[in-house]
């Protein structure tokens, strides 16, 4: 099988670090906190019970501004050009996939392990206080929606080697494999509703072949009315589909679980992230915007995680006080979604000092040896079950308790990550030299290379 051909980087442009990935992947961030400060509207009625309304999904408005704003496939595009280079750093380093899976499943079940312990410890408390179990549950769901988002990434991340190879020798074959089965599993869940879940890998396991393609020059040497005729495309076929009511229009709708449309916008996404590139490596040279990406960025999981959390906790505090609460949806309601987001982003501070190095990669000694291989699997079988019972079944205070006590086995089973010492053969190095194409990064540049 051949590779497909299509210009290559330069190994000078490949090694450097591309700051708009992680100023793209902070604002996508902060859009998130935004997006989530504007659903969330608990009531409490006399009864001790609590209902929430999800206002904007409620606002007409919003199915077209969701089009433009589901920024989900965006994350994955991202971590297809991290994961990619990731990998092949840590391949040229004498690691193998097994090495790959270790470091990634640890830098992500670890925030995500003290995240659930917390809130099983939390919830518990207020539970044996007199807290209405109702309202318990209507918290721990909220934890439900990070959740999913961690099962699918973790998912497509792990498949980055399997994949890495497939992309290195028929990129575009393996890329329309992945949308010839996107279709078929869509042809097919009316019949079979179940088997749309199987799109979760390869839609976004699609979408993440995009950052691959990203990474490797594919859409830098694109002109700019090539970007731009892909971006119209992509969204008129969009527009077709979901016209005819082949798909929902609403996106969010859309999301879980994934189908067509969110490739379709994965791919718009991608290359309007190539058209605006350089204006984006513009305001991220900018030395302020730097300093809170340098420290900001790197706890992306963190802040990710905890703060639907603490939006939830913080408004059902705010229903036990006597502050006047606008009513959801009215002009007052919508002002007060400023102080709201603000009010969260000042509680992610004390958590992101706190728990946001959990995120840091954990190196041991050169000499100590990593886990078996049976041990990475086990820890990877360990991790998505309870992840897949919560995206499947919705989260429960016992499957949150459960999740934290697997999470932390797997912790346990793949422990520390050793220093690679293992070197590639000579030949090898010879020829990693002379190959056209690295997208290994320079020394100190690893932070948006392994996130």
């Amino acid at each position: 099988m051949e590779r497909d051909t299509y210009p290559a980087v330069s190994a000078a442009t490949a090694a450097q670090r591309d700051p708009a990935i992680d100023l793209v992947r902070f604002t996508c961030l902060l859009l998130v906190v935004a997006c989530h400060c504007m659903m969330v509207s608990p009531v409490l009625h006399r009864d001790g019970t609590v209902t929430t309304h999800n206002v904007l999904m409620e606002e007409g408005w919003f199915v077209p501004v969701a089009w433009a704003l589901m920024i989900v496939p965006l994350f994955f595009v991202l971590g297809g050009v991290t994961g990619l280079q990731s990998w092949r750093r840590l391949r040229a380093r004498g690691g193998n996939g097994f090495d790959f899976a270790q470091v990634r499943l640890l830098r992500l079940i670890r925030p995500a392990m003290a995240l659930l312990a917390v809130m099983w410890s939390g919830l518990w408390i207020a539970l044996l206080l007199g807290v209405h179990p109702q309202v318990i549950q209507l918290m721990t769901a909220g934890a439900a929606m990070p959740l999913w988002f961690l099962a699918a990434y973790l998912t497509a991340q792990l498949s980055v080697p399997l994949m890495a190879r497939f992309h290195e020798r028929a990129p575009m074959l393996t890329f329309g494999g992945l949308v010839a089965l996107i279709i078929t599993v869509d042809s097919l869940r009316g019949a079979l509703p179940v088997l749309a879940f199987a799109n979760m890998v390869f839609v976004w396991c699609a979408v993440q072949q995009l950052g691959f393609l990203m990474a490797d020059g594919f859409f830098e040497h694109r002109s700019r009315a090539w970007l731009v005729g892909v971006i119209v495309s992509s969204n008129l076929l969009l527009g077709l589909v979901t016209g005819v009511a082949v798909y929902p229009g609403n996106m969010v709708v859309n999301i879980n679980p994934p189908n067509l449309c969110l490739l379709l916008l994965g791919i718009s996404q991608t290359a309007t992230l190539q058209l605006l590139q350089r204006g984006i490596r513009w305001i991220a040279g900018v030395r302020w915007i730097q300093s809170i990406i340098a420290v900001a960025g790197r706890r992306s999981m963190t802040v990710y995680l905890w703060h639907l959390p603490l939006l939830v906790g913080m408004s059902g505090l705010l229903l036990l006080t006597e502050i006047a609460k606008p009513w959801a949806g009215t002009a007052e309601w919508w002002w007060a979604r400023i102080p709201v987001f603000l009010a969260v982003v000042t509680l992610l501070v004390p958590v992101v000092l706190i728990f946001g190095r959990l995120e840091k990669r954990p190196t041991a000694a050169s000499h100590a040896r990593g886990p078996s291989r049976a041990a990475v699997v086990t820890a990877v079988v360990v991790v998505l079950i309870p992840v897949a019972d919560a995206a499947f079944n919705g989260l429960t205070l016992a499957l949150l308790g459960g999740g934290a006590a697997c999470f932390a086995l797997a912790v346990l089973l793949l422990g520390r990550v050793p220093t690679p010492v293992l070197q590639p053969p000579q030949g090898k190095v010879a020829d990693l030299r002379k190959a056209p194409l690295s997208t290994l990064p320079e020394a100190g540049l690893r932070a948006n290379l392994e996130t």
